[in-house]
């Protein structure tokens, strides 16, 4: 049940077995004000740290062939540098939970930037221990923010959660456009030196962590769900009393129940399939066009040229997917383009490379929007929200990283590139049935039963 209250602008929720509602404070037109300029200026913070999640690893494929020249590295160990950082993204996903709890959630995800920052500036020294641990550094970094975005919107941002995923995934594709598409024209600003090349891109994870400052200074559980990560929130509110505060945190589940939970189990299993067909396209489509004959330059610009439409798809697939009926239609067709994407690459990858690849942007735009999506609407707090994260990205990238080293094998034992993209297309139909299962409108642990939700919001005028 929902009503607008001209007093108050939270959310609360009444338990149906006689749970109390905590009344919150009134609130002025001037407190309203600055709340909305604090939500804004949080909202950018999360926006642009989301701008640097891609783009550590993908400024490293347009000047692989530069990286192999000058270091005098093997394929083999080349491969590495594209690999690491996705077997980061799942391993270093477990260690978020235990951060956030000592720390505080937006701490740690300012801190991340000054590690990503840290990490993409190491690269810039002459040896190949400095390059592979700044490799290290950015995965380990880009791991902890992508589980902790989604919990942050769904704690600071519950009321806008669509627009703000929908922001979120296009400033993930954007980061990895600019990043992909602008590195090899640097080149010559930096004397053809492809380390600055890649060194440069530390500046908008410093601007990050600048914008970022005003979170990390705050009294941790002063900012809104600063602790729902670890359990010891409820909802993304602060407790009202230290008695309320252990008695939330007594009552939330652990990490190990969402291990049983079959709705989880499709979001992790969503979110790890439409990663592999990610990763594994980012990694050999550029291979695929150039023995098919197109020249190296204008093969990578392809695979650039496929995040234009991602953006687009991005940015809007959330917000049509929570009014469309049946839910499962967002998830058919971000398959069904990816597939029509493969297929033309499979019969014609030279004739028709613009049409493949804008039907490739639009449909991986739209399946990572979804999965992220799933994160959120399928968890009924922010508590749940972190678990979930933790789940399905940590499980879901330690899956993803064998995309490219599968595919690369099945390459090498068959000599051409028709196993491997059937190969992807039959995953591609494992990956919409359970995107379906995890479209439904459910939620881990049942927690949607038995509650009433009762939404009040401040109204238009306090805003100004």
């Amino acid at each position: 049940m929902k009503r607008r209250d001209p007093n108050f602008d939270v959310e609360l929720t009444l338990e149906a077995d006689g749970g109390a509602i905590v009344e919150p404070p009134r609130r002025g037109k001037a407190t309203g004000r600055r709340s909305r300029r604090s939500l804004l200026l949080l909202g950018a913070g999360l926006i642009l740290i989301g701008l640097n999640l891609r783009i550590g690893v993908a400024s490293v494929g347009p000047v692989l062939g530069a990286i192999l020249d000058d270091v005098q590295l093997s394929a083999t160990t080349a491969s590495l540098l594209t690999t690491i950082p996705v077997f980061a993204f799942g391993a270093f996903a477990f260690l978020t939970p235990s951060l956030t709890q000592r720390f505080g959630m937006h701490r740690v995800l300012g801190t991340i930037m000054i590690i990503l920052a840290a990490g993409i500036a190491l690269r810039l020294q002459p040896s190949l221990a400095a390059l592979l641990g700044g490799t290290i550094l950015v995965g380990a970094a880009i791991a902890i923010g992508n589980v902790l975005l989604p919990t942050a919107i769904k704690s600071d941002f519950a009321h806008r959660a669509g627009l703000m995923m929908g922001l979120y995934s296009t400033a993930l594709f954007l980061g990895a456009a600019l990043a992909s598409g602008l590195t090899v024209p640097m080149l010559p600003l930096f004397g053809g030196s492809w380390r600055w090349a890649m060194g440069i891109w530390v500046v908008p994870a410093v601007l990050a962590a600048i914008l970022f400052l005003p979170q990390m200074r705050r009294a941790r559980g002063s900012v809104p769900g600063d602790s729902t990560l670890s359990g010891s929130g409820r909802g993304g509110s602060p407790a009202a009393s230290p008695g309320a505060n252990e008695s939330s945190s007594a009552a939330e589940p652990p990490f190990r129940t969402i291990l049983r939970d079959p709705i989880a189990w499709s979001v992790t299993g969503f979110m790890g399939l439409q990663s592999l067909s990610y990763y594994a396209a980012l990694t050999w489509v550029p291979t695929i066009f150039q023995e098919a004959g197109m020249p190296a330059d204008q093969a990578g610009w392809m695979l650039s040229f496929s995040a234009f439409p991602a953006i687009i798809t991005c940015l809007f697939t959330p917000t049509i997917a929570k009014r469309v009926k049946p839910r499962w239609l967002p998830v058919f067709a971000a398959g069904a383009l990816i597939g029509a994407a493969f297929l033309g690459l499979l019969l014609a990858p030279q004739t028709g490379a613009y049409v493949w690849m804008t039907l490739l942007g639009l449909g991986q735009g739209a399946a990572i929007s979804l999965s992220l999506s799933y994160i959120v609407w399928r968890s009924p707090d922010a508590h749940h929200t972190g678990h979930v994260s933790t789940m399905a990205q940590g499980f879901g990238y330690l899956v993803a990283g064998f995309g490219p080293l599968g595919l690369g094998w099945l390459h090498t034992v068959t000599g051409s590139w028709t196993v491997p993209l059937i190969v992807l297309i039959v995953l591609l139909v494992v990956q919409t049935i359970i995107g379906g299962l995890a479209s439904r409108d459910r939620h881990v642990g049942g927690r949607d039963q038995g509650r009433t939700v009762i939404v009040m919001e401040e109204p238009a005028t306090t805003h100004g």
